[in-house]
């Protein structure tokens, strides 16, 4: 029987399609983690996983204090 995917990769899933597709664009900025959490109505820890899991993707990148944002894309 298949379980459910998880919440977090359900997040990062959704966001890094986004990104793939153009409706996020290098330099964009993501909602706050908090921001995340209230829309996709899961806990912060949970939003923040999601994040994390696309960081680990480099499809963002974190900027203390400012934000996180669309990665540039390598160059191909």
């Amino acid at each position: 029987m298949p379980t459910a995917e998880p919440p977090y990769r359900r997040i990062a899933n959704d966001l890094a399609s986004r990104i793939r597709s153009g409706e996020l664009k290098p330099g964009d900025k993501l909602p706050s983690t908090r921001e995340l959490a209230e829309s996709y109505q899961v806990h912060m820890n949970t939003a923040s996983r999601a994040l994390s899991l696309l960081h680990d993707r480099e499809l963002i990148t974190g900027q203390p204090g400012r934000g996180t944002y669309v990665a540039e894309r390598p160059a191909t």
